[in-house]
């Protein structure tokens, strides 16, 4: 389908800068544009391919300003970003969606599939489970004895999802994600360890989206929680018992140990380590790679192992840096102090 930027800029609530009626049939990035493509421009980095770019079309802030001729016909918008998000979405809402039950797929009698449900060749789903309206479940999905899934739900190739597990509304998970495999839980004895039994499960509320390959844990007891619009990345670790606050982000490599709870609107940038039993603030912001040892309060921006505030850590870092040669200079002084003292006598 086709659209001009008449209409993408009635759509974004944008201002047409060039050709209101050029039009547009597909995505590209700026660097590799092509025409009947849009682009969009967000990183200031970027925006050297602004006059170069061949896409037809280019989203830009409405504080963008050009520096030299662009043959693009600019849309500016408050914020490109998201307004790119929102196109993405519209195209991906147009998509034809799978419908119907393969024949191969194996439905257990007692299951219970709603509506408009799409089941691929080779799915498993388990006795008493309950799979709501508009679900989407790939070739080769497992879904367990008891688990219920709400409304909506796309769970893509080799999902397990394990007996009596809960998920909400909207829920996606990407390929090869595990939910309610045994938490890690074993306690030492003479001869080795023993496994404490996971007898709880896990509860995904609505609108969460997980990775491929993130495993969530089921809990020793009760249940561990993934709260409404949470976004995880690919192969990120949830242990048992833990508690991930509403709309919370993390990155790829991201661990989280048991019984933690991390709160509301938290963002974790990639591989960061969460210890286990403490608890995480609102509004928490971790970057990369930082070690989280202790409980941190709400509204904080972090990094480093254990996590500091990020303007002493990289002050910090400067400094670190420059470690070998203070570590000479302060040898060197060491020195001259020594002959100082014997040349004057004082070496007591």
């Amino acid at each position: 389908m086709e659209f001009s930027a008449k209409q993408i800029a009635e759509f974004l609530q944008g201002r047409v800068e060039g050709n209101p009626e050029a039009t547009v049939n597909s995505f590209a990035k700026i660097e590799e544009g092509r025409p009947g493509g849009i682009s969009f421009l967000s990183n200031p980095k970027y925006t050297h391919y602004l006059y170069d770019t061949r896409s037809t079309i280019v989203l830009v802030n409405d504080d963008v300003a050009l520096e030299h001729p662009v043959s693009a016909t600019l849309i500016r918008v408050k914020n490109a970003y998201e307004s790119v998000a929102r196109l993405l979405q519209l195209y991906e809402s147009m998509k034809p969606r799978k419908t119907g039950i393969d024949p191969q797929a194996f439905i257990s009698p007692t299951a219970q599939i709603g509506k408009d449900c799409y089941i691929g060749a080779f799915a498993y789903i388990g006795d008493h489970a309950v799979v709501g309206d508009g679900c989407q479940i790939y070739p080769q999905a497992y879904v367990g004895d008891g688990v219920s899934l709400g409304n909506q739900c796309l769970i893509y190739p080799h999902v397990t999802i394990y007996h009596d597990c809960r998920l909400g509304n909207s829920v996606t998970l990407h390929a090869g994600c595990v939910i309610g495999a045994d938490g890690f839980g074993f306690a030492p004895s003479a001869d080795g360890y023993d496994k404490i039994p996971q007898i709880g499960i896990v509860t995904i509320e609505d609108n969460v989206e997980i990775g491929a390959n993130t495993c969530v844990d089921r809990s020793t007891m009760g249940s561990t929680y993934v709260r409404k619009g949470v976004k995880l990345d690919n192969l990120v670790q949830i242990a048992h018992n833990t508690d991930i606050g509403e709309n919370t982000v993390m990155s790829a490599q991201v661990g989280i140990a048991g019984s933690t709870k991390v709160g509301q609107w938290c963002m974790f940038g990639g591989q960061v380590g969460v210890a286990g039993h403490i608890t995480v603030g609102d509004h928490v912001n971790m970057g990369a790679q930082s070690g989280v040892n202790s409980s941190v309060e709400s509204n904080r921006t972090m990094i480093g192992t254990p996590p500091m505030e990020t303007r002493p850590y990289f002050k910090s870092m400067a400094i670190f840096r420059r470690l070998p040669e203070m570590y000479k200079e302060i040898s060197r002084l060491q020195q001259e102090i020594e002959e100082l003292k014997e040349k004057t006598g004082h070496n007591e």
